[in-house]
Parts: structure tokens; C-alpha cells; sequence
């Protein structure tokens, strides 16, 4: 039979196989950890210290305690030899959470090795309840109830192991192994594969504002977005050479098109893992650099943290421990191009020899702004258990890995005195948004599908507190360039990028027949052509336009993004995070705000022209045509190719900039 004890601040509860301590963190906030060890750790992975003071209560006895810190309040009941450390949650007096008991499935956790278990905590499920957050993959779905969600990183998706409640709660699980997480009608649940314990956090707002400024407390806040990257940004699968890359840049400026950024992707290098130029395709990077930067181009240079024998650095690295080694067998991981293994950015090592290299060869030489492709990273097959990091095997730390990845890079520029940092990167983890953290959804198909999900990725990454966020516009896979099919793909996807907080157009298309092969024998030759003008001039204007249109919104994305950098609240956002009171808005998944006054509903469907919209109180104004809505309505409205469906709130001076 359990027992329950106070000491200070924290509620401590005590049975065989079990130390329970309940705790306030900060504000309006509890923190739960339960071992099957001696004692709990201390350990915070990438948690904060509490920001602002607790107001905790403690009331009851070694049968039934009442922890009360603001908002958010718990009961923890001993029970008995069979049912015990029975935990409550409460918001405002009314419960959100009970612990629900399955049997030994969930309060028996298995042995896994030494001091780690695989760990599992359960709550019933709440009727009417719904979730948002955990990330990015390709789904559908951004209400998760009714769902399952694997803990998990790998190329399209990045799990980030936190959810926003309808009920007005959010949930931080604070484990970084790999696992699962069930939110459907039976219950709720939360595994980590291997961990010391079990340890997460509760809190609550009066809106989901309040929310996001706890969950960004505990992991962190952006930092100040550069003016430069609210404009338009060119990529493509790749550009092969220096003077292929300027061709277009030039080419950019003499049409008139604004465009702030051009991306230097993979394989300009000389081997994986020497991070430099290969000086047969690129021989005055300086050079390069200084005639972007007249014409006003930020350079961005495509980083994989990719490592073989063959490279230089590979003998120095292996010997120091500052790759990802293997717990069996040798040192490859992923095969491309050859075997490779990842360098560990866990390790403070790792970190400052490859920021030297990069900083030799790549900011000495006028390049500030990195892609970090492979961020997750890219193992195969994936067995985090087969994997051994600085932190510790794979299958209790692998989900750290974008996380100290981006930060390698954050402290390297900021050592450097750049005060402005930004890095494109494929995957993260709870606070890579105070390392500058811009995150993409991945290597996803130039199809509708892939169009609706990332309207749904980049809702739930704004709700997981990453208010950086954009995909590749026009999806990077199969896309037939000379497709009417995929023109008008495009034009949708451009508008989507529009009302996106980074606007990057990408894709590895499919090569046209005429298309110069201006490189023979090139290790990976150059996707299909990607500018703006080589996709038929009725699209060429249309998105000019879009682009244009972007260049006047840049104020106010600045605006929002200096919001997103004090309180944690995102650019893109869900329409409930206004609107929290309206239960239709928490059932909307096709469209949503962009700051506070434009809403704006995606044309995802091939052929569409006419599109439903919901308008929450108030009153808005389209567009299009300058009609106004009462809200509270479903309104119906037209969107042909060159058109889309955007409203403004009456009174607001962002309408100007559509007139």
C-alpha cells in the first residue's frame, strides 16, 4: 500500500516499485515525474527553469493530497496495494485528466535495461475533448483525437511530443525516447520505448495564448526573425555550379521579381562530411556572396551531417567520438552514396569542430544562413536501440538529435556576432524555436494530398510553439513541370505559400526532354527547371503577382513575428486560438488566421473555383473584391486560378496592401 508525503513544494508518493513527485513548475503549472527507480532524476532535456513564481497550495494527508499551483490543480490518492497513486488534473476546478488503470499493461512497466523501462502513463478520455500539436507528419488529420501518433523522426515527419486540449490545458511529455502517443476514444496515452522515468507537465490558460506563453517558458521563445527572410526565397533540385546559380539570380533582378533569398542545395560539396565547396563547380564562393549581397540575396547554403571514411574529417571525428556510433557492428547508417554514418551534435565536441570547418569554409566566405537537411537523422533501418549518442543510446535520446543539431549552428553564428540567425531545418524537437529553427515538412509528393497536409503540418507546428514554418511550395517529388495538372497545383500552393511565415519555392521536377545536361557525370545532376517563369506565362504573371503581393505583407508578418518572439504566439494560427469560445472554429482544418486580422481558406482541390468559408464573429472583408461579411456565417465565395479566398477584419489597415 502506498504512502503519500510532503516535502516543500513537492508531493511525494511511495510503493513498491514506484517514487511519484508531483510539483509546481512555474505559473500555473505541474510537473510530473514517476520512476520505478529509487528516486527520481533531475534531469530536464531540453525543459526550462520555471520562469515566473508559483503560487502552490498543498493540502491533505498520507491518504489524499491536493497540490494547487494557480490554474491547475491536482488530487493524488494512495489507494491501495492493487489501485493506488490514483492522479487527477483540474483546470479551474474542473477536472481535465484522471489516471486510468489497465492493469499490469500500465503500472507494471517493462525492464528494458539497467535503470530504464519502457514507460507508459494513461488517462481516460474525455468526451467532446479535442487535441493539436505533436508535430508534423502526412496526415490529414490536425484534431489528433481519435488518433495514434509514433514518437518519432524521420523524413516528413518531426515529432515534437506536446498537445494543446480543447479543454484548455496543454500537455508537455518530457522524454525524449522514441515511443507513442493514443489519443483516441478509450483513452489516453503516453510511451516512452526507454527512459529513467516518467515526466511531463500540465498547465492552463484562460485562452490558448495563455497556454502557448507557459509551453514557450518551458522550452523557449524565437528569436528575432530577419527582415530578409519575409520575403520570397528561391530553390530548386540543385543548382550545379556558381555560375548556373547567378544566371538565375540575375535573371530574378532583371524581371523585377522581389526575392530575398537563393538556396545552394546538396552536393556542392566535395565528399560528405568535408563541408566545403567543391572548387571545380564553385571557385570564388567570396565572390559569389558579394555579388548576391549587392543585389540584395541572402545566400543560403544546403549543410547534411552526413560522414564517410573517405572524407578528411572522418579519422579525427571517428577517434574523438564525435559520430553516431553503432552498439553493434560498424559505423554505417545510411546508404547513400556509400555507406555514411551522422556526426553527433550531442556531443559539445562535435559541435565546435564541425562549426570551425563551416566557419572556414563557408562564413569566412560570406555565407550566414544555413539549410540543415537530414536533421532527423535519416537512419535506416531505423533501431534507436542500435544506436549509441553522447547522451545515451538511441532509444532513450534519438529524439534530440535536430534539436542540438540547430543549436550547433545557433552558437556558431552567434559567437561570430550575428545576431539574426536563422537555419532551415527538417525536423525538431521542443525549444530548437529559441536556436532559430525554421522547420519544413520534408521530401513530400507535388500532389493535392501533400497540398492539404501541409496546411495541416503547419497549423500543428504553430500549436507545438515553431512559429518558423513552410514547405516546399509546389511539393518536392514528381512534379511534371509541362503537367497542366501541376501548373494549377502550383498557383494553389503559391497562394498557400503566401500566407505562410516563410515563402520558399522548392521541388526536385521532373527533367524536361531539351533540358542542357551542363555538367556530364556530375555526382546528383539537377532536377527539372524551377524559377517562376518556367511554368507558362499566364502562371508566370499569376505568381509574380503572389510574390509582389508577399512584398507588400512584409510589415505585417513582421509585426506578427515580433508577437511570436515576446508571447509565443505564431504568425500562422488555428481560427479556435482567436476564436476559443466558437466550438466551430475547433473543427476547422482547411483554413485559419494569418496574424489576427487576415483569415485566409486554401484552394486544395483540383479544378476548384468556388470555396466555403467559415466566418467567426465580427465583420470581414474579402479580398477579392472589397464585399463585406458578417461573421458568424458560412459564406460561399468565388476563387478562379488567379484568385483567392482571403478575408481582413473590417477596420484593419493591413486591407490596403490588397488594393
Amino acid at each position: 500500500m502506498g504512502r503519500i508525503t510532503v516535502s516543500g513544494k513537492s508531493v511525494i508518493f511511495r510503493r513498491r516499485d514506484e517514487v511519484t513527485v508531483i510539483e509546481p513548475y512555474g505559473k500555473d503549472c505541474l510537473r510530473c515525474r514517476s520512476t520505478r527507480n529509487a528516486r527520481v532524476s533531475e534531469e530536464s532535456w531540453t525543459l526550462l527553469p520555471p520562469a515566473t513564481e508559483d503560487a502552490c497550495v498543498i493540502e491533505g494527508n498520507e491518504k489524499f493530497v491536493t497540490i494547487t499551483n494557480g490554474m491547475v490543480s491536482a488530487t493524488l490518492e494512495a489507494g491501495n496495494q492493487w489501485y493506488g497513486g490514483v492522479v487527477t488534473y483540474y483546470r479551474k476546478g474542473e477536472p481535465v485528466l484522471h489516471t486510468k488503470f489497465e492493469g499490469d499493461y500500465v503500472n507494471k512497466n517493462v525492464h528494458v535495461e539497467g535503470d530504464h523501462y519502457q514507460v507508459k502513463v494513461i488517462f481516460d478520455a474525455n468526451e467532446g475533448e479535442h487535441f493539436y500539436g505533436l508535430g508534423q507528419e502526412t496526415e490529414d488529420a490536425f484534431d489528433r483525437k481519435g488518433s495514434t501518433c509514433n514518437l518519432v523522426h524521420y523524413n516528413t515527419k518531426s515529432t515534437l511530443p506536446y498537445v494543446y486540449s480543447s479543454l484548455g490545458y496543454g500537455f508537455f511529455w518530457n522524454n525524449p525516447s522514441p515511443g507513442r502517443c493514443e489519443t483516441t476514444r478509450n483513452h489516453t496515452l503516453w510511451c516512452a520505448d526507454s527512459a529513467y522515468q516518467a515526466d511531463y507537465l500540465v498547465f492552463a490558460g484562460e485562452k490558448p495564448a495563455d497556454v502557448m506563453k507557459i509551453y514557450c517558458d518551458l522550452t523557449g521563445y524565437a528569436p528575432r526573425f530577419p527582415y530578409w527572410a519575409s520575403g520570397f526565397w528561391q530553390c530548386k533540385l540543385r543548382y550545379e555550379s556558381q555560375d548556373e546559380l547567378l544566371e538565375v539570380a540575375r535573371e530574378y533582378k532583371e524581371r523585377g521579381i522581389p526575392i530575398s533569398a537563393i538556396v545552394i542545395d546538396y552536393f556542392h560539396w566535395t565528399e560528405q562530411g568535408e563541408w566545403k565547396f567543391d572548387p571545380k563547380y564553385w571557385p570564388d564562393p567570396a565572390g559569389m556572396c558579394r555579388e548576391l549581397e549587392e543585389m540584395g540575396i541572402k545566400p543560403i547554403v544546403s549543410i547534411w551531417p552526413t560522414i564517410n571514411p573517405r572524407s578528411e574529417n572522418f579519422g579525427a571525428m571517428s577517434e574523438g567520438n564525435m559520430l553516431v556510433r553503432t552498439e553493434n557492428g560498424q559505423f554505417g547508417t545510411f546508404d547513400f552514396y556509400g555507406q555514411q554514418t551522422f556526426i553527433d551534435p550531442m556531443n559539445p565536441e562535435t559541435r565546435s569542430f564541425v562549426w570551425e570547418k563551416v566557419k572556414e569554409n563557408y562564413y569566412d566566405k560570406g555565407i550566414k544562413n544555413f539549410w540543415l537537411d537530414e536533421a532527423e537523422p535519416e537512419v535506416h533501418p531505423q533501431q534507436f536501440g542500435h544506436l549509441r549518442f553522447y547522451l545515451g543510446n538511441g532509444a532513450q535520446t534519438a529524439l534530440l538529435y535536430p534539436y542540438y543539431y540547430v543549436k550547433m549552428f545557433y552558437e556558431g553564428l552567434q559567437k561570430e556576432g550575428e545576431e539574426e540567425i536563422i537555419s532551415l531545418t527538417r525536423a525538431a524537437y521542443p525549444g530548437s524555436q529559441k536556436y532559430g529553427a525554421a522547420v519544413w515538412n520534408g521530401d513530400i509528393m507535388s500532389d493535392w494530398r501533400a497540398l492539404r497536409q501541409s496546411v495541416t503540418s503547419g497549423l500543428s507546428m504553430a500549436m507545438c510553439g515553431i512559429p518558423w514554418w513552410n514547405s516546399d511550395i509546389g511539393g518536392f517529388l514528381m512534379g511534371d513541370t509541362q503537367s497542366p495538372e501541376f501548373r494549377e497545383l502550383l498557383v494553389r500552393w503559391f497562394q498557400f505559400g503566401l500566407f505562410c511565415p516563410i515563402m520558399r519555392l522548392h521541388g526536385s521536377r521532373l527533367r524536361t526532354k531539351d533540358q542542357e545536361e551542363r555538367h556530364p557525370g556530375i555526382i546528383e545532376r539537377s532536377g527539372g527547371p524551377n524559377e517562376i517563369w518556367r511554368f507558362g506565362e499566364e502562371n508566370y504573371l499569376i505568381i509574380k503577382g503572389l510574390i509582389e503581393l508577399r512584398e507588400r505583407l512584409r510589415p505585417y508578418i513582421m509585426e506578427h513575428m515580433e508577437e511570436a518572439q515576446r508571447t509565443g504566439t505564431p504568425l500562422m494560427r488555428p481560427m479556435f486560438y482567436e476564436y476559443c469560445e466558437d466550438p466551430q472554429c475547433y473543427l476547422l482544418e482547411d483554413q485559419y488566421l494569418f496574424g489576427p486580422d487576415i483569415l485566409f481558406a486554401p484552394v486544395m482541390e483540383k479544378g476548384q473555383t468556388l470555396r466555403k468559408v467559415y466566418l467567426p464573429k465580427g465583420r470581414w472583408v474579402l479580398t477579392m473584391d472589397g464585399q463585406v461579411y458578417e461573421g458568424k456565417s458560412w459564406v460561399t465565395v468565388e476563387a478562379k486560378l488567379d484568385q483567392f479566398a482571403a478575408f481582413v477584419k473590417e477596420g484593419s489597415a493591413v486591407l490596403e496592401v490588397f488594393r
